[in-house]
């Protein structure tokens, strides 16, 4: 089941952290770069003291890896929460699976990877990267039995409650069993290729993530017992519907069968397996032509990574896992015993049925108030409305559709539109904005498009992008150098004559992806502006993304990997000089992950200065809150749900003058040095209504999970769920309108 059917909503990003490379977005002498904004004649200078006993703090960071674990234990306890409704449960469990997948094809790949090639170092954490994996290996173990249980004791029951059976090939009767072999004989045992392991056939190459049986069978003339693997076909469906709600696993029924692919022999014994691989990619060239013949070849090497888990049903027998473990050149460590089916990520097929009384209440996206139909049925002038006022959009509850995607196209069909400039990460396989950018550049439009083909498991998707756009016309560039570019930008360029001011940039500006499919699950904010500073600062960027401009420093942007991480940690300097005079001081972050020592640091040094910090971190936290002499001032929380929290917020109280920015960057070294990143300052009528959506998120009735100063998560006993009342306040909208 592709993603592109199921977009995972909890993932946390998608990228692992590499070696340092990339000094910025151009070459610029160090005299050339001069600070967004000049510091004060009183800026703060930190107490060197101050700084060496923050710095001399033992363990003042969580290990990421396990941090991230513990995200997916949030995830699992989602799945484990009776008060869900119940189809949801199923699919956080699915959401479990993949995203522990991810992590070990990724993360934990890349850490065997350090330590076989002798580059292992000391974590951040104190931790060395053995002791790390062997962490890894122990908890993910613990993990993995847990959401077994949660399956087979909580769920699986539940749902039998309800009419939706999850059952084995020993519950079938009469007739369906029947209908199974039929099923067989007509659909899957065509497909079917059982390959033999003996001196003349040698053991198969097990792609990852493929569901595998490992079989024993015996000569009868000879006794001689053989083993043979064949492959769980992935294009049908993971759980056969057997009518009436009923369901049993694809190998199972494959299972039952195995004397047609192997007659005259005698099957002994049938066991599940599954295969996780390194699928991390490795490219390294210097232009765009070579980058794409590299980035094809190394997709079609991802299938041969080394394998780094070996899942096994519980009741495999000691001698195939023997074989298995041998031909695979695993350890025991990498091995996970687990009650069967494996893969759950087909329960993603079960979430669907339609039985919408276990689901959430539907829920549909509204076109923003400033972007409404009113008197006439026609759609607004996008163009019109935006010259009255910025729009801020908070995604799910204000549709893509109609703001974002409407944007483009209306450009796109627009004859006073000259150019469309946008970046593009991770689109659907569908997306009318792939179309509206064709149909520009067919209308004679310039359309430029930077293609982010580097963007992790949607490489293919996006060299096929790239290559259509090109043919149509559009002028496609894929970034600089070292560098993933990861913002998410989009500028309109319009000849409004000049009675009416001219050309005009309009720009948008956001945290996630242009992506109509998870722009209906993922939570996002994008600012919809006018606003010429902002305008100009998007067209230079754009210059440096596409040309040979050499700016470096914007007014209303930081951009990475120049300003985001500097500008960030001068605002919280700010912040403390703010404290320490008695005015107004307060930090308050929203990121899905804050790993970045340097930023933490400073963050620490706020706290020890008396400024209230509270950050809102859907995945990965190497913070640790409420330590006393450190970080006493310091409160995390997470918020998961039915949507993905995936927006970046920077709020800093300014001394009463408040400044909020929003972007693309999350406080990770990836982001901050090796990416191309944009933050935007919001405008104020946008910034204080991103400050009240934070007022709610770290309210204290809000349901959420805290951090401890022991790198543990609590769920708290908030009763408000902050999803839920958002959707609430977008349909009183919608009535009011």
């Amino acid at each position: 089941m592709s993603s592109e059917q199921h977009p995972t909503p909890l993932l946390p990003d998608d990228e692992t952290d590499g070696a340092d490379v990339g000094t910025g977005l151009v070459a610029v002498p160090a005299e050339d770069a001069a600070p967004q904004d000049a510091a004060p004649q009183d800026a703060y200078i930190p107490d060197p003291e101050l700084v060496a006993a923050i710095e001399a703090t033992e363990h003042r960071f969580v290990d990421r890896e396990l941090s991230w674990l513990r995200f997916n234990e949030r995830v699992l306890e989602l799945a484990e929460d009776e008060q869900l409704p119940l189809l949801e449960r199923v699919r956080f469990l699915a959401i479990f699976t993949s995203n522990l997948d991810e992590f070990f094809m990724v993360r934990v790949a890349g850490l065997k990877r350090r330590i076989a090639t002798g580059l292992a170092v000391r974590a951040a954490s104190g931790l060395m990267p053995l002791e790390v994996l062997e962490s890894i290996w122990r908890r993910s173990a613990e993990l993995s039995q847990r959401h077994a249980h949660t399956f087979h004791d909580g769920v699986v029951p539940a749902l039998r409650a309800e009419g939706i059976e999850l059952v084995r090939w020993a519950d079938l009767d009469r007739d369906e069993q029947k209908e199974c072999k039929r099923l067989f004989k007509d659909r899957i045992f065509p497909v079917l290729t059982p390959l033999a392991v003996d001196p003349a056939h040698p053991f198969p190459y097990i792609s990852g993530l493929s569901l595998n049986l490992a079989v024993v069978v015996r000569n009868p003339k000879s006794g001689k017992e053989l083993f043979a693997r064949v492959k769980v076909p992935s294009n049908f469906d993971r759980f056969v519907s057997l009518g009436n709600a009923r369901f049993v696993p694809l190998e199972d029924v494959i299972g039952a069968h195995l004397r047609r692919l192997f007659p005259g022999m005698e099957v002994l014994e049938a066991h599940t397996f599954r295969v996780t691989r390194n699928e991390d990619l490795e490219v390294e060239e210097d232009d765009a032509e070579n980058l794409l013949a590299a980035l094809e070849k190394e997709l079609l090497r991802r299938k041969f990574g080394p394998p780094v888990r070996l899942e096994v049903e519980e009741s495999i027998a000691p001698s195939v896992l023997e074989l298995l473990v041998s031909e695979l050149d695993i350890s025991e460590n990498e091995v996970f015993r687990l009650p069967g089916p494996l893969d759950l990520r087909g329960l993603h097929s079960i979430a669907d049925l339609p039985r919408e009384d276990l689901k959430y209440p539907s829920f549909v996206p509204s076109t923003h108030t400033r972007l409404a139909e009113f008197e006439s049925a026609a759609p607004v002038d996008v163009f019109k409305a935006l010259r009255r006022r910025d729009v801020l959009l908070h995604h799910p509850y204000d549709s893509f559709a109609t703001s974002v995607q409407r944007f483009i196209e209306q450009a796109a069909a627009d004859p006073h539109v000259l150019a469309i400039k946008q970046t593009l990460y991770r689109t659907s396989g569908d997306s009318p904005i792939i179309d509206a950018l064709i149909d520009a550049a067919e209308a004679g439009k310039q359309v430029l498009v930077l293609v982010e083909i580097k963007a992790r498991f949607d490489e293919q998707a996006n060299i096929r992008w790239a290559r259509k756009l090109e043919q149509a016309g559009c002028h496609v560039v894929y970034g600089l150098v070292g560098l993933k570019t990861h913002c998410k930008l989009a500028m309109v360029v319009r000849d409004e004559g000049e009675q009416s001011g001219g050309i005009r940039r309009y720009t948008h500006i956001g945290t996630g992806n242009y992506n109509p499919k998870t722009s209906r699950m993922y939570e996002d904010l994008g600012l919809l502006t006018t606003d010429d500073t902002i305008g100009e600062d998007v067209a230079h960027l754009f210059n440096n993304l596409s040309g040979w401009s050499r700016k470096a420093t914007y007014d209303e942007l930081l951009v990475a990997p120049d300003s985001v991480r500097t500008g960030l940690i001068d605002q919280i300097n700010r912040e403390i000089e703010h404290a320490k005079a008695g005015r107004p001081a307060g930090i308050r972050f929203k990121a899905n992950s804050v790993v970045d020592e340097e930023t933490i640091d400073a963050l620490y040094l706020a706290s020890c200065e008396g400024v209230p910090v509270e950050l809102l971190v859907r995945g990965i936290c190497a913070l640790r809150p409420g330590v006393p002499g450190l970080s006493e001032n310091v409160k995390v929380r997470s918020i998961l749900g039915r949507f993905l929290e995936h927006s970046r917020v920077f709020s800093f109280e300014g001394g009463g003058e408040p400044s909020t920015w929003i972007g693309s960057a999350d406080l990770m070294h990836r982001n901050l040095d090796r990416r191309v990143e944009v933050l935007v300052r919001l405008p104020e009528s946008s910034r204080d209504e991103v400050r009240r959506l934070l007022d709610l998120a770290f309210a204290p009735t809000t349901k959420a999970w805290e951090l401890g100063a022991d790198g543990e998560w609590k769920r708290n006993a908030g009763t408000d769920h902050l999803q839920e009342r958002l959707i609430e306040q977008q349909r009183r909208r919608r009535t009011s309108d």
